[in-house]
């Protein structure tokens, strides 16, 4: 029998936490428009201290033979972030943003790995990057419907890759990357609990802004 690519191996093995996310009340409350902007805004603030560490951290890994590969520009999502919440929030909008628990939490984990294990780095970024060029465009799409954002304009940049021409081909050359990881299996194991664990600290997200923006409100 064959051994599947690592790739698919991942993806498999955290089926049930992307699950999870997909089935958390606060993004279903969002997705099916019973929020307002303010709880969109909330969740687009969190997004910003997750990819600035994962940002803040690429120069230093840029020569990494295990996590440099992945460190495309064109993924860079902090910018369009930050001008998102401009559009949002204000000019201001610097004093306005704090992470909630969850999200130091999580931002913390991702600093740490990059400085520590590049591997693991390389599990956050396939589960925030991918995630962004497949289920992000869902997202966009249904922010722009119910809030009357301007179509891949200001507030939903962050979901905008624009100089991916080809989103489905690069998905496809990302895991082509993820499949030829040079490390043992072993590590490869680790790497897979580490995006497990990715997932969950994302899902924790959720859980706090679904304290803050209740389901059934």
């Amino acid at each position: 029998m064959s051994t599947p690519p690592f790739s698919s191996v991942i993806r498999t093995a955290s089926q049930d936490r992307h699950t999870e996310a997909e089935q958390a009340p606060f993004m279903g409350a969002l997705l099916s428009g019973r929020f307002g902007v303010d709880a969109f805004t909330r969740y687009t603030e969190q997004l910003l201290f997750v990819y600035r560490a994962l940002e803040d951290s690429a120069s230093s890994l840029e020569g990494d033979p295990i996590a440099g590969p992945f460190l495309r520009p064109e993924l860079r999502r902090v910018a369009e972030l930050e001008r998102d919440l401009r559009h949002l929030l204000g000019e201001d909008w610097r004093d306005r943003v704090a992470p909630l628990p969850s999200t130091e939490r999580y931002a913390a984990r991702v600093a740490e790995v990059a400085a520590t294990w590049p591997a693991g780095y390389v599990a956050h970024h396939y589960t925030r990057y991918l995630g962004d060029l497949s289920g992000g465009q869902v997202i966009r799409r249904i922010a722009e419907r119910t809030w009357g954002l301007e179509s891949k304009g200001d507030g939903v940049r962050f979901y905008v890759f624009e100089d991916i021409d080809n989103p489905a081909a690069f998905k496809r050359e990302y895991r082509e990357r993820l499949d030829a990881l040079p490390v043992d299996e072993l590590e490869k194991r680790r790497v897979v609990e580490e995006c497990r664990s990715a997932f969950a600290l994302n899902n924790a997200v959720f859980a706090d802004l679904g304290t803050l923006f209740p389901a059934t409100a």
